[in-house]
């Protein structure tokens, strides 16, 4: 029987590329190079699945073909919102990605982003680097205490449950809650959480804010100069969300009249662009997408897209469906 073919469109870990070879015929983008719209549109022509990251911008333009060979896009990342759904529908794909194996190590990095500008972490290592340390004094880099305050959360799936659970039962935070949907009572009662009605109502209460919402067109600028304006001028924004939920020019303004207390972003709209501007904020803390950048998500990333590939192929339904 001949393998399905299939095309890696990044460097994966090499445990899971080794399997990927074993159970079928695969080409990898050894350049590890995003790829262009001409050149995604070339591998969906000539494999049976293709395997996409976050930096792979399958929009309408790469889906702009009239069929494809492609039959699968099996996404390494939970996230979706850089897939056109409508293309993919119309061209027949199916799409799905890798839940719950990443969850813990993105709260993780969530947690440390949190820890590191309430307590001017990145201003302090600069300094050191930079030579410019005088020594210890009663006022030099005084931060924010952190146990005790009150987080507020913006999405309450598995990351924001996750980041909830460190918060609360490591640091003592009470924790609020927006979701779009009703959160299960036993669900918030893990870390004696409280859902509230709105954004706008979550956001003068908090003194930390961390985005765990989904990316996309729908929440695009989610936080904007207007909510920003409705922040302790104290708080601290952290996302390991999507670059695009935060209107980074308004986010840009806050920070440097000092309106809220700091920020902290592992992601950035139109990553890995930078904006220039966010570069001279001295009370934000930046990290190069990190959230999942351990061994074991990474690795557990991959053999959940096998999984996908081996249900899809063996006539089974994914389990990680999403289109």
């Amino acid at each position: 029987m001949v393998k399905p073919s299939v095309f890696v469109t990044r460097r994966w870990p090499a445990a899971v590329e080794a399997k990927l070879a074993e159970d079928y015929n695969v080409v990898l983008n050894t350049g590890d190079k995003p790829l262009s719209p001409a050149e995604l549109r070339d591998t969906l022509g000539k494999f049976d699945a293709v395997l996409p990251t976050v930096t792979d911008k399958l929009t309408a333009e790469a889906l702009d073909i009239p069929a494809t060979q492609t039959r699968i896009l099996g996404n390494y990342g939970v996230g979706f919102s850089h897939i056109c759904e409508s293309s993919a529908r119309n061209l027949g794909l199916t799409v799905t990605n890798t839940p719950d194996v990443l969850s813990e190590c993105t709260a993780d990095l969530a947690m440390t982003l949190l820890l590191m500008v309430a307590r001017r972490a990145g201003e302090g290592e600069r300094e050191l680097r930079g030579g410019s340390w005088t020594g210890w004094r009663p006022t030099h880099l005084v931060g924010t205490k952190v146990s005790g305050k009150t987080l507020g959360i913006i999405g309450y799936g598995r990351i924001g449950q996750e980041m909830a659970r460190r918060a609360h039962h490591g640091f003592g935070m009470d924790i609020l809650v927006y979701n779009r949907s009703t959160i299960a009572p036993e669900i918030l009662a893990q870390c004696k959480a409280s859902q509230v009605d709105s954004i706008d109502a979550l956001l003068p209460q908090c003194d930390f804010v961390s985005l765990h919402c989904p990316g996309g067109a729908a929440n695009r600028h989610l936080i904007n100069a207007r909510r920003l304006d409705l922040m302790k001028e104290d708080a601290f924004l952290i996302n390991t969300a999507r670059g695009e939920v935060i209107d980074e020019w308004a986010l840009t303004q806050t920070l440097i009249y000092g309106l809220i207390g700091g920020a902290a972003l592992d992601v950035f709209d139109g990553e890995p662009r930078i904006s220039p501007d966010l570069l001279q904020c001295d009370n934000l803390v930046m990290l190069p997408h990190l959230g999942s950048a351990t061994r074991e998500a990474r690795e557990a990333m991959g053999f959940r897209v096998l999984d996908n590939l081996d249900d899809f192929f063996q006539g089974r339904d994914p389990r990680d469906r999403v289109i």
